[in-house]
Order: structure tokens, then C-alpha cells, then sequence
């Protein structure tokens, strides 16, 4: 009996996997929205979707959207974005996705998000890098 209990605990200890899946749509469906709104150059709607330490960093959409017209460009104006790996745990969700910018060009942006007081994600952050030679 006690080691059914043991394994109890330690497969509750690993979260469950519905719940990281939930996570991770949860996380996709952010991005896909910034990434929609920056398309559309609303900095309003894609400032909505950045944590508060990044409000913190860009205190108003438009300081936000300057930060991201001049270093991720790639992210900003887009051709097209998949869904690559994620990994989800403890309220955070790493996202790979795979960008090709409007010169073709692909690029690997991996996004990180976390979960708010309110039940919601925000991203936390995105690195982005180049990783070909336009299509």
C-alpha cells in the first residue's frame, strides 16, 4: 500500500499531462495573438500579451513596438509561423516556433511564457535566430 501511495505522489509531483498540453495551447494561442497583432502593427494589442516585467522594461506599447521593429524584425513582419517543440511545467512554457521573414528567410524564435495570478500567460521573453538561407 505504501508504495502505491509513493507512486501516486511522485506521478502528481510530474503535473499532469493534460494539463501541460492545456498549457501549451493556452501559451500558442498567446503568441499566435501577438504575432497577429504585430502583423497589423497594433503595438496595443501586442504589448497586451508581454509580462509584467517586459511592461516594466517598455512602459508604454509604442517604446515596445520600437524595441521590437528594430531587433525582431523577423518576428514584426512575417511571410508565414509553425509550431515547432514545447516544454511545459510549473506555470511556464518554453515555445519553439519556426518564422520565415517576408525576404524568405527562416528563422528559430524561442519564446518563453508564464503563467499569471489570473490564470493566464504572458511571454517573458523570445530569442530569435537566423538558421538558413532564404527559401
Amino acid at each position: 500500500m505504501k508504495l502505491i501511495i509513493c507512486f501516486v505522489a511522485l506521478l502528481l509531483s510530474f503535473g499532469s499531462p493534460v494539463m501541460a498540453a492545456d498549457d501549451v495551447a493556452a501559451a500558442q494561442g498567446i503568441i499566435r495573438a501577438q504575432l497577429d497583432a504585430l502583423d497589423r502593427d497594433d503595438a496595443a494589442g501586442a504589448y497586451a500579451h508581454a509580462s509584467p516585467d517586459i511592461r516594466g522594461l517598455f512602459p508604454e506599447p509604442d517604446s515596445f513596438m520600437a524595441m521590437v521593429r528594430r531587433n525582431y524584425a523577423a518576428v514584426h513582419h512575417h511571410k508565414s509561423f509553425e509550431f515547432g517543440d514545447s516544454r511545459a511545467a510549473a506555470g511556464r512554457v518554453i515555445q519553439e516556433v519556426r518564422i520565415v521573414d517576408t525576404d524568405g528567410v527562416p528563422w528559430q524564435a524561442i519564446y518563453t511564457l508564464e503563467q499569471q495570478p489570473d490564470g493566464s500567460f504572458k511571454i517573458t521573453g523570445c530569442t530569435l535566430k537566423a538558421v538558413g538561407t532564404p527559401a
